[in-house]
């Protein structure tokens, strides 16, 4: 089954061509990893899923639907790039940006209070994280920031994460939990991955599939 199905996608900024006849599909537990030089359409592709963008050619279809901003409810999570500045003076807490990532379960289940503050624990734990459910995001080191944003893209239990530059400003500690709560959901649950990157992809263990973007393609390598 599919989780992700692109036929000659095309997408330019103004006459910038940036994906060229792209095809691609992503299957239910793939694991996959996007590398590529600057400019050449990682992150694009990831807001062109999201539903960010729309194509100018040929078509996407994520869960068999054409992606629309807002479309996917609690079946994708996201961990977008920057998003460490964006919480230096940000003053909620780490248990607030978590609830973020419940919204949509919380309306749809109608769960008690104890009940979604478990969960939350529990994912924050899954990432070392769960000392710090009380502290402000912004008091919170980078790669502990990065932790966070990765449970709180977890916390509503999707069955596809996207993930774009997770590893930057993360130290070692950082980088090796996240590497092994994505190969542990991805073996135990089945959870789809799709992942930009610039770091190392030996890191990612559980990795299937690497891919690199060049030239307006997205290659298998």
């Amino acid at each position: 089954m599919e989780s992700v199905s692109i036929k000659n996608l095309t997408f330019r900024y103004v006459d910038v061509p940036i994906l060229e006849e792209v095809n691609l599909d992503i299957r239910q537990g793939d694991y996959a990893i996007l590398t590529g030089e600057n400019g050449s359409g990682k992150s694009t592709l990831l807001k062109l899923l999201l539903g960010e963008l729309n194509p100018q050619q040929g078509t996407i279809e994520v869960f068999g639907r054409e992606p629309s901003r807002g479309f996917s409810g609690m079946r994708i999570g996201y961990v977008p790039q920057n998003s460490i500045d964006k919480n230096q003076n940000f003053p909620a807490t780490v248990e607030e940006i978590m609830m973020t990532g419940l919204y949509q379960p919380i309306w749809r289940r109608n769960l008690p209070g104890k009940k979604y503050r478990k969960q939350i624990i529990q994912t924050l734990a899954e990432l070392e994280m769960e000392k710090f459910s009380g502290n402000r995001i912004g008091e919170l080191s980078g790669g502990q920031q990065q932790r966070v944003m990765l449970a709180r893209a977890l916390v509503g239990n999707p069955e596809l994460l996207i993930l774009d530059e997770p590893t930057a400003g993360m130290d070692t500690a950082s980088l090796k939990s996240l590497c092994e709560v994505l190969d542990r959901r991805n073996r135990e649950q089945g959870l789809t991955i799709i992942m930009v990157t610039h770091g190392n992809t030996r890191d990612f263990i559980g990795a299937g599939r690497l891919l690199k973007a060049e030239e307006g393609r997205i290659l298998e390598i």
